[in-house]
């Protein structure tokens, strides 16, 4: 090779160098003003419609996510998922596409299945409140999501039993933990009730048959023992469950659904999750407990959403992502 065909292949390749170089600044110039979470494009999702309050069960594989979007447009995400890249991006993008006035966050329970996505949409959004349990400070990955929350200066709080979410007729009471309950991190999640014109749903993070067994035996001492001032809570009334921890085997105990008997089950789980979620136990219990009720599975359906409005509900999915 001749010098000057060196030469202009050494040019070359600094000229390369340089545009690399620069790229790379870019980009880190952007991340650091603007985060890439809100570069992310949102999804084309169907518009809400007047007075309709529409519940959406992400596809985040083995972990769990819930948007509720209430019908004044505010959006409180129940749960974030892993945190994985695929699945981060995708509550970003679902959120964003949903055009929500405010957002929220509730994490159920400090597992990461449940957390991972959360700081992801601190960085993407303006949240306007963290609800969050207790949590281990230590423990490997809550300190992320801890820092995120400080970092962003939104507004954190504890929701305990009788809390309540929302106004006007979209409510969601905590019906468990209460403040001094001790027992695992499972059996610590939050159990969100929903009542909106007559229809009811309740949302059961991860808690075991253990906990429900204290539940159900708390509902029979009285029948308004879970009423929050003028919010009624009618655990036999419910229509649409939230399936406990991914419909393990150790949740969804036939007492438990003896008394709820709703109409549709949705399970939120992954493919080939390894768990065995969910379980044909469970999946038998459901059936036992409404032989008429309806199972949908993120896991084959992708994201469910439950569109409930002028006192009646349907479900519909979005197919596998």
């Amino acid at each position: 090779m001749s010098s000057e065909k060196a030469k202009k292949k050494l040019i070359e390749r600094l000229i390369l160098a340089a545009v690399a170089v620069a790229v790379i600044a870019v980009l880190a110039a952007i991340e650091y003003f603007v985060s890439f979470d809100r570069l992310l494009p949102a999804y084309a999702l169907p518009p809400r419609e007047e007075g309709e309050l529409r519940l959406h069960f992400l596809d985040v594989g083995q972990g769990a996510c819930t948007i509720v979007e209430f019908p004044e447009g505010d959006a409180l995400v129940v749960d974030g998922g892993d945190g994985s890249f695929t699945n981060r991006n995708k509550l970003i993008r679902y959120l964003k596409g949903l055009h929500p006035n405010t957002v929220s966050l509730l994490l159920t329970h400090a597992d990461a299945d449940h957390y991972g996505g959360f700081p992801a949409a601190l960085s993407a959004f303006d949240v306007s409140c963290c609800y969050l349990p207790e949590t281990d400070t230590e423990k490997e990955g809550v300190s992320e999501l801890l820092s995120a929350v400080e970092r962003e200066g939104c507004e954190r709080k504890r929701l305990t039993r009788y809390d309540v979410i929302g106004e006007g007729e979209a409510s969601l009471v905590c019906l468990s933990p209460r403040l001094s309950e001790e027992a695992d991190e499972d059996d610590c999640s939050t159990v969100l009730y929903l009542d909106y014109g007559g229809v009811r749903a309740l949302l059961c993070g991860d808690i075991s048959a253990r906990r429900e067994r204290l539940l159900t035996e708390e509902y029979g001492l009285a029948e308004g023992i879970f009423d929050a001032g003028e919010h009624k809570v009618r655990l036999e009334e419910i229509e649409i469950l939230g399936a406990a921890h991914h419909g393990s085997s150790n949740a969804s105990s036939a007492e438990w659904l003896s008394l709820l008997s709703p109409e549709a089950f949705i399970v939120s789980c992954g493919r080939d999750n390894g768990y065995g979620h969910p379980s044909g136990e469970a999946l038998a219990r459901f059936r036992a407990a409404s032989p008429e009720g309806e199972i949908y599975r993120t896991d084959e359906l992708g994201d469910v959403i439950v569109s409930i409005q002028n006192g009646t509900y349907t479900i519909s999915y979005r197919g596998i992502s």
